[in-house]
């Protein structure tokens, strides 16, 4: 664990989901795939070709850019526009579209978190109180994460989506404390670290992904292993 700035006392830690607490990689894989199978089974979609989501997609955000902020309802408008666009009757378009994201949504949360990492958590919490901050959409009560969070903030429905400062702005009052004691915890520089940063919070960047980022300021706290979090419970300062 490398310090990179001091930190004050701590007394909410605040975890990033996606690529934090397990690898997503192959699991919005198979949920992009699950999606595409059953889209493909639909004649009309089929015969656009593949490149056909994309498109959906690319102009459902330009048509409205606060998108971008709401994964879970572009994807949702994107799959509406895709077959609203197709020779389908209304409900046949509304139906399909709603059976495609389904068929995402199932496969995205089929997810098991590490034995490993629910123990880590359980340590944490005999210390701090724990919350989720989350640009993804995934449903956190359907897997083994469900209960771990006193609260779950996600990008759209709860504010604009990391490194806008609105989802630590909701945390900071709804917990009734203030910004510089939460330590947010993610993978990504670019969303997480300049996220908490910017929001006057403190931040810890999981430095195991390996991919090139545009934020060059510095987390306060860096780490490579999830489990080194363990420090935090003895070492950390704390209210």
């Amino acid at each position: 664990m490398r310090f990179n700035k001091a930190i004050d006392s701590i007394s909410v830690l605040s975890f990033d989901l996606d690529d934090t607490l397990y690898n997503n990689h192959p699991v919005i894989k198979a949920a992009v795939q699950a999606q595409l199978d059953y889209l493909n089974q639909i004649t009309q979609w089929s015969q656009q070709g593949p490149n056909y989501w994309s498109h959906c997609r690319n102009q459902t955000v330009k048509q409205t850019p606060s998108l971008v902020n709401d994964v879970t309802r572009w994807r949702k408008v994107a799959l509406q526009y895709g077959m609203s666009e197709l020779p389908l009757t209304e409900e046949q378009a509304h139906h399909y579209a709603s059976c495609a994201y389904q068929a995402f949504s199932d496969a995205r949360s089929n997810i098991t978190v590490q034995q490993s990492v629910l123990d880590l958590l359980g340590a944490l919490r005999t210390k701090f109180r724990l919350i989720a901050i989350t640009n993804g959409n995934v449903e956190i009560d359907k897997f083994n994460l469900r209960n771990e969070f006193e609260l779950v903030l996600k990008a759209g429905p709860d504010g604009a989506a990391k490194p806008h400062s609105e989802l630590f702005d909701k945390a900071a009052v709804v917990l009734n404390v203030k910004k510089s004691e939460i330590l947010h915890i993610g993978d990504s520089l670019d969303s997480d670290v300049q996220g908490a940063n910017l929001a006057g919070c403190y931040s810890l960047w999981l430095n195991n992904q390996q991919f090139k980022y545009k934020y060059l300021g510095l987390p306060h706290i860096e780490i490579h292993n999830i489990n080194d979090l363990y420090q935090l419970v003895n070492t950390s300062p704390s209210k």
